[in-house]
């Protein structure tokens, strides 16, 4: 018998799959259920298993991202991190916990989870905050709110709502829009010699917010966004325009971090890209 014919044969029981020689050749049926079974629950242990491994890379990646972040403010002497799709402050409080002493102004739009951010700003005193979505254009539009981080003006894909089962459960919210260059003066005047830096996480409206900045781009200094390479939302830049729409801005890639994965096939569905203004030292 060839070899990958008998290697075949022994992996058929693992499968709940029987198999008796004959003279004529082999005989394959069904073994009983409780073979079956077992083999389904080490199934689901390696599953259990492999979603603990990318938890774990998870956590790890968000680490070094954020060491990494901090490490291009200091080189960069950036004093004002603006933080658009700043949540309940998640990522502020870890810019101050990894060393970051500047200015930091977050955009939050949700009524109930800008409360939140609001309150964590409240005992920082160059920790500023402003609720309103930022765009293209300044006017209304109504948000997809959702418990967690994926609120977001766009509607989400079939991918999206097979991956997130807390799509499913949006409510809507009208929120005000405004363009960032419009804000920009008054945002940065308490800081001397302003040196900015843009981070973006507005759940498919990166570009968007970024367009609104118009000639105003230049005066940053480095951007972090995140990229997607699977479509979450409908209408979602993918990664290649936007990571071409930065670099026709100036700007660089310092690095690439996945910010999430599918456990089953381990493809990432999107990246923090972070860049600078190489000319900005």
């Amino acid at each position: 018998m060839n070899s990958w014919r008998r290697r075949l044969l022994q992996q058929l029981p693992r499968l709940g799959v029987g198999v008796r020689g004959l003279p004529a050749g082999v005989l394959v049926h069904r073994m009983p259920g409780p073979r079956v079974q077992a083999v389904s629950e080490d199934l689901a242990v390696v599953s259990r298993r492999r979603l603990e491994r990318f938890e774990r890379e998870k956590q790890l990646v968000r680490h070094l991202l954020h060491q990494h972040v901090v490490t291009i403010l200091r080189l960069y002497r950036v004093n004002c991190v603006i933080d658009v799709g700043a949540n309940h402050g998640q990522y502020a409080r870890r810019l101050r916990r990894a060393g970051y002493k500047g200015h930091i102004v977050s955009f939050e739009p949700v009524a109930e989870t800008f409360e939140r951010l609001a309150a964590s700003a409240a005992r920082d005193p160059r920790w500023s905050v402003h609720r309103c979505a930022l765009g293209r254009e300044e006017s209304v539009v109504t948000m997809n709110v959702v418990p967690g981080t994926l609120s977001s003006v766009l509607t989400p894909t079939q991918f999206g709502y097979d991956r997130y089962r807390q799509l499913h459960d949006a409510t809507a919210e009208d929120v005000p829009v405004r363009r960032l260059d419009a804000l920009l003066d008054e945002i940065l005047a308490p800081v001397p010699d302003p040196r900015p830096y843009l981070k973006l996480d507005t759940q498919g409206y990166d570009l968007e917010v970024f367009a609104g900045l118009g000639d105003r781009a230049r005066d940053l200094h480095g951007l972090q966004s995140e990229v997607a390479v699977m479509q979450i939302y409908d209408g979602m830049p993918m990664m290649p325009e936007a990571i071409a729409t930065y670099e026709a801005a100036g700007f660089e890639i310092t690095a690439l971090y996945p910010v999430s994965r599918q456990s089953r096939t381990g493809r990432v569905v999107e990246f923090d890209c972070v860049m600078v203004r190489a000319d900005a030292l």
